[in-house]
C-alpha cells in the first residue's frame, strides 16, 4: 500500500511538471499596450526604407544567419523597455510570448539553455564512444542502444538549437525529437526486459510505437499544435518507462549487481524535472529553471551508460546455449 501511495505521488507530481511547463501563445508581457506600442513604432520608424537596409548591412553574420530579423530585434528591445517599466514601478518580471526575458548573447537566445542542451548532447556522444569501444558488437543489446543514442544526439542537437532561435521550425523539432527520444526509451525497455527472449513482443511494440509517434506529430501539425496535450503524452510515457524499469530493477537486485545504477538514472530522472516546478524569472537574466534542469542531467548520462555497458557485457557473457537471459 504505501508503495502504491508512492507511485500516485510520483505519477501526480510528474504530471503537474509537464502540465506547468507548457508556454502559453501569450503572456502578461507581450499583452501590454506599452510593449505593443514600441513594437508597432519601431517597425515603422527602423523596418522600413533605407533604415531596414542600413540595419541589415550593420548587422553581423552570425544574427543574419540564424535568421535574425528586424522585426525580432524590435521585440527584443521594446521587452526590455517594457521590464524596466515593471522593475521601476515594482512590479514582478512579466514573461513575453511564453518565456521569460533572456539577455541574448551574440546569437543565442537562452544562453545557458543552449549551453546546457550542448553539454548533455556532448556528454551522449562521449559516452556512445565508450560504449561502442567497450561492448563488442556482438551483445544482443548493441545494436538498440547505438539506435537510442543517435536519436538521442540528435534530440540534444535540436534543443540547441531551439534554445539558440525559437522559430516555428526549431520549436518543432524539439518538440518532435524530444517525443521520439521518450517512446523510444519505451522500446528499449521492452527489448531489454522482454524482447530478447520474445522477439515478436518488441517488433510488436515497435510498431504500435511508430504509429504512436506518427500519429503524434501528424496531430500537432495539421491539427493543433497543444502544449498541453504534447506534455501530459510525454508525461504519461515517461511514467510508464519509469515504472516499467522500476520493476525490472526489483525483479533483478539479486541476480544483477548493477540494477541499481539503472533505478538510479530514471529515479534521477524524473526527480530532477521537478526542478521546472522552481519557474523563477532568470538569474543575471541567462539562468532560469529550464536551464537549470538541462545542465542538472548532464552528469546521469555518465551513470546511464555505465549501466548499459554493465549490462551489455553481462547479455554478451551469459548469451550461451541453455542460459537464461535475465
Amino acid at each position: 500500500r504505501a508503495e502504491n501511495t508512492l507511485m500516485t505521488r510520483l505519477m501526480f507530481l510528474a504530471a503537474a511538471v509537464f502540465l506547468l511547463s507548457a508556454p502559453a501563445s501569450a503572456s502578461q508581457g507581450d499583452k501590454e499596450p506599452v510593449y505593443r506600442d514600441c513594437v508597432k513604432q519601431c517597425l515603422r520608424t527602423n523596418c522600413t526604407g533605407a533604415r531596414l537596409r542600413g540595419f541589415q548591412s550593420s548587422q553581423p553574420p552570425y544574427m543574419a544567419l540564424t535568421g535574425w530579423t528586424c522585426r525580432d530585434d524590435c521585440r527584443y528591445q521594446c521587452m526590455w523597455t517594457t521590464v524596466g517599466l515593471y522593475q521601476a514601478e515594482g512590479y514582478s518580471i512579466p514573461q513575453f510570448h511564453g518565456k521569460w526575458p533572456f539577455a541574448r548573447f551574440l546569437c543565442f537566445e537562452e544562453p545557458a539553455s543552449a549551453l546546457a542542451s550542448l553539454l548533455n548532447g556532448l556528454a551522449c556522444l562521449l559516452m556512445l564512444l565508450r560504449y561502442r569501444s567497450a561492448v563488442p558488437r556482438q551483445s544482443p543489446m548493441y545494436h538498440t542502444i547505438t539506435a537510442f543514442s543517435l536519436i538521442s544526439l540528435n534530440a540534444w542537437f535540436w534543443s540547441t538549437v531551439f534554445h539558440t532561435r525559437d522559430t516555428y521550425l526549431t520549436e518543432k523539432m524539439d518538440y518532435f525529437c524530444a517525443s521520439a527520444v521518450i517512446l523510444y526509451s519505451i522500446y528499449l525497455c521492452c527489448v531489454r526486459t522482454l524482447g530478447l527472449r520474445r522477439p515478436a513482443i518488441s517488433s510488436m511494440v515497435g510498431a504500435l510505437l511508430i504509429l504512436a509517434f506518427t500519429s503524434h506529430v501528424s496531430y500537432l501539425t495539421f491539427v493543433s499544435f497543444d502544449y498541453g496535450y504534447n506534455m501530459a503524452a510525454n508525461a504519461t510515457i515517461g511514467m510508464i518507462n519509469l515504472l516499467w524499469w522500476l520493476c525490472w530493477c526489483w525483479l533483478n537486485r539479486r541476480i544483477l549487481p548493477y540494477w541499481w545504477k539503472c533505478g538510479m538514472v530514471v529515479l534521477l530522472l524524473h526527480g530532477l524535472a521537478l526542478l521546472e516546478l522552481l519557474d523563477f524569472p532568470p538569474l543575471f537574466w541567462v539562468l532560469d529553471a529550464h536551464a537549470v534542469w538541462h545542465l542538472s542531467t548532464v552528469p546521469v548520462h555518465f551513470l546511464f551508460y555505465s549501466f548499459l555497458i554493465d549490462d551489455s557485457l553481462h547479455l554478451l557473457n551469459t548469451e550461451k546455449p541453455g542460459v537464461k537471459l535475465d
